[in-house]
């Protein structure tokens, strides 16, 4: 299997990556983002790249420059999408990747996306994975949502700040992530402030301990599906228990592929 990424300009290369947008999110026909836009934000010299598998497009990934004095320039990562059932493991670390690359080629140091933390994999992705932090918490950013995956959800959001050049993006990037260890940090006194509960539900308790611990069940697509009003409560909790914990001064600093996000504080 061979993978190329590379930008896209061209009105039907951008044409197809619109529609592919359209499809990952449920909506065919309804992209979330327009191939128009797509095509000013090329022209304009943002990123606009897609990710081939076989001579196939099969994934895209969009951002634009933002940042405001005294904050520095960076890249807003807007949306990323692989083909569901393709069969290309990998790509979106890859294309990330790249990103990463054409960012520093360009003297950009970080790159800012959000994400939905009640998304377990998309967690670890983003703060394991890449080498990411989390330190904000949006409550319903977006307003209601519409698409196929996340239709009557409030959408609450982790913003995702990747320094490009620190030691966990760069170790990362060289294949040498590192996933938090939930027991290590527990025997040292670590303190689960949010967990499942015997039926799945979510309990919650407070705690000031230096590091906390924030677990997410382990599909939250299903259960939207399955039972809306748990996922409701999964909702209404973690935005209780993370959004709170960032206001006192923690931030995101990890997460696991078995759900738990890890949360320090360099003020105790």
């Amino acid at each position: 299997m061979s993978t190329e990424i590379r930008e896209l300009s061209s009105v039907e290369e951008l044409a197809a990556l619109a529609e592919l947008f359209a499809v990952v999110w449920g909506r065919p026909g309804d992209p979330p983002i327009g191939s128009d836009v797509l095509k000013a934000l090329a022209n304009s010299h943002n990123y606009v790249a897609g990710g081939y598998v076989d001579g196939q497009l099969t994934g895209g990934l969009v951002g634009w420059f933002g940042g405001r004095p005294p904050r520095e320039l960076h890249l807003h990562s807007h949306i990323l999408g692989v083909l569901p059932g393709s069969g290309a493991r990998g790509l979106g670390f890859a294309m990330k990747q790249h990103q990463r690359l054409w960012c520093l080629e360009r003297d950009i140091r970080v790159i800012e996306w959000t994400t939905d933390p009640l998304v377990r994999r998309n967690a670890y992705f983003n703060l394991s994975k890449l080498g990411a932090r989390a330190p904000e918490y949006l409550v319903n950013v977006y307003g209601s949502m519409r698409d196929g995956i996340n239709e009557g959800e409030e959408s609450d959001r982790l913003l995702i700040r990747w320094s490009l050049d620190s030691r966990e993006a760069t170790d990362a990037a060289d294949g040498r992530p590192v996933e938090p260890d939930v027991d290590g940090l527990t025997r040292s006194g670590a303190a689960v402030i949010l967990a499942a509960g015997p039926a799945g539900e979510p309990a919650e308790q407070k705690s000031s301990a230096t590091v906390l611990l924030c677990q997410v069940p382990d599909d939250i697509v299903a259960i939207r599906r399955e039972s809306p009003s748990l996922a409701r409560r999964w909702r209404i909790a973690l935005r209780g228990a993370m959004s709170g914990a960032l206001q006192a001064g923690y931030e995101v600093t990890g997460a696991t592929r078995s759900g738990w996000y890890v949360l320090r504080s360099e003020r105790h």
